[in-house]
């Protein structure tokens, strides 16, 4: 027997009530993870490792259960909203494995296409001028240098996968992004890694005055010197927050 429009419509708007339904649920899901994401990455920063295995592991559930429950519509996995809540998740895995130096988490590993792993790659090297700021404003900066390299490494990726934006889902203007705040942390931690060298030389030579004319200008002046840029570092760092 042949099919009416009548039956043809309604099987037709079965099919997309029930994929309205789960494009429902998969934004449900993708911004619960966007959420677990941002809480890992804000323990991350507060060295609560507990804390943040726990997220990151409730993350990659969620994240699994959102792509498996996806994986016969491929119109769904690759929706804005998804592609945005899984590079979130590669963007905090990465954090957590540069931070902690664990091994880095593949694509796969992640349920995540090649160029969402690149924009969350991309957007983890950003997360890094944060440490760079906390390093340099409790004084530890040759410790942030290892955070810039990764940005720079980074970005010398970022710069060869040479595609279409259509391939890429924009990779090209989250490299942009990553350039201006790969030089901006590299100008701050050479200022700060300059200022560090004249201040123990002023302090040198402040020490050899007191030794010789009997002054006491190295106990006064300790405590001050390099302060300004400090505090301006601590005001940007609160800021991000």
């Amino acid at each position: 027997m042949a099919a009416t429009l009548t039956d043809i419509v309604e099987t037709i708007r079965n099919e997309l009530t029930t994929l309205n339904d789960l494009r429902d649920a998969t934004l449900a899901r993708s911004r619960s993870l966007t959420r677990s994401c941002a809480h890992g990455i804000r323990a991350i920063h507060r060295h609560e490792w507990e804390e943040t295995d726990a997220l990151l592991a409730q993350a990659r559930t969620e994240a699994k259960a959102m792509v498996e429950a996806i994986a016969e519509h491929p119109m769904l996995y690759h929706t804005g909203y998804t592609q945005d809540a899984l590079k979130e998740l590669v963007e905090a895995h990465l954090v957590n494995a540069v931070s902690r130096r664990l091994p880095l988490p593949t694509p796969a590993e992640l349920y995540v296409t090649g160029p969402t792993y690149l924009r969350g790659m991309s957007e983890a090297a950003t997360e890094m001028r944060r440490f760079v700021l906390d390093l340099m404003r409790r004084g530890q900066v040759l410790e942030a240098e290892q955070y810039l390299e990764f940005m720079d490494e980074v970005y010398s990726h970022l710069v060869t996968v040479d595609f279409p934006d259509a391939v890429t889902d924009g990779l090209r203007r989250h490299t942009d992004v990553l350039r201006g705040v790969l030089e901006r942390t590299r100008g701050d931690l050479t200022m700060a890694i300059r200022q560090d060298q004249m201040r123990d030389a002023l302090l040198g030579f402040e020490r050899n005055l007191d030794r010789y004319l009997g002054t006491n200008f190295a106990a006064t002046d300790i405590a001050v010197t390099g302060q300004g840029l400090h505090d301006e570092l601590g005001e940007e760092s609160q800021e991000q927050r």
